[in-house]
């Protein structure tokens, strides 16, 4: 591990401030929008951070990173790319869980300052059934840049779902025969699109690995076994683990 002092690294940082309330923790802003805060572990050799952008929960943030590192999530080189540790909440959110990126998942002092990089975990609220646990760097960069939005703390549940399709009427369908990462309103919009298109089907697998494989041959047919109606939205959500109950914030659509 790269030998930085953490402390000094953070006061070189254009505009930093204390973060109130919480020790050894550190904001700064580049844009109005966009503002980020780190806290150091107590050790002085790890830190955490939190970026937010539009909407700045303080509480909230001051939560998480305390959560983090508490658990020292994330911590060390030998981390998974993205570590998830349930038991989190605060306040009306529906987060039930708080995640880590990897250093080499965020790069968030990428070019700036390396030796800061390797010693840092990016840090935010998220949803249990977001995360399988196994995801390589190359998954997990993919999955924190593109969909999970995790700057974003009025966020809806991105579930771990993969998935390949092949539609006979509109053309579509995945490449080859490994299921990909997408979001359920993909899988919702081509589920809708098999009724009409015999030979055609959806097969989808959820965050512990079970797969389900939809098709339509004048019925509906799921993992074999004929119905009537097309798999509600509903049922899907509970498959995928991130069908939310209870609680006065917005709820995830059903």
């Amino acid at each position: 591990m790269s030998v930085v002092d953490i402390k000094e690294a953070v006061a070189e940082i254009e505009a930093v401030q204390e973060e109130p309330g919480l020790p050894l923790a550190w904001r700064w802003s580049t844009m109005h929008r966009f503002v980020m805060c780190l806290a150091m572990d107590h050790d002085g050799r790890w830190a955490y951070q939190m970026n937010s952008l539009d909407v700045h929960d303080d509480g909230l943030i001051g939560a998480v990173l305390a959560f983090a590192r508490h658990h020292q999530l994330g911590r060390g080189q030998d981390a998974r790319p993205l570590t998830v540790l349930p038991g989190f909440s605060y306040g009306n959110y529906r987060f039930d869980a708080v995640a880590a990126a990897s250093p080499a998942v965020h790069r968030f002092h990428h070019h700036r300052n390396e030796a800061l990089n390797k010693v840092v975990s990016a840090v935010f609220p998220a949803y249990l059934c977001e995360f399988r646990g196994d995801e390589n760097v190359e998954e997990a960069a993919m999955r924190f840049e593109r969909m999970l939005r995790p700057t974003r703390v009025s966020r809806l549940p991105v579930p771990y779902l993969r998935m390949r399709y092949d539609n006979t009427r509109t053309g579509g369908g995945s490449m080859g025969t490994s299921r990909g990462f997408t979001t359920h309103d993909v899988l919702l919009r081509e589920l809708a699109l098999l009724e009409g298109a015999p030979g055609s089907f959806v097969e989808f697998e959820n965050r512990p690995g079970e797969v389900w494989r939809i098709q339509w041959d004048g019925s509906w047919i799921v993992n074999g076994r004929s119905q009537d109606v097309r798999p509600s939205e509903e049922w899907l959500l509970k498959v995928l683990g991130c069908a939310l109950d209870g609680g006065d914030s917005e709820p995830f659509p059903t």
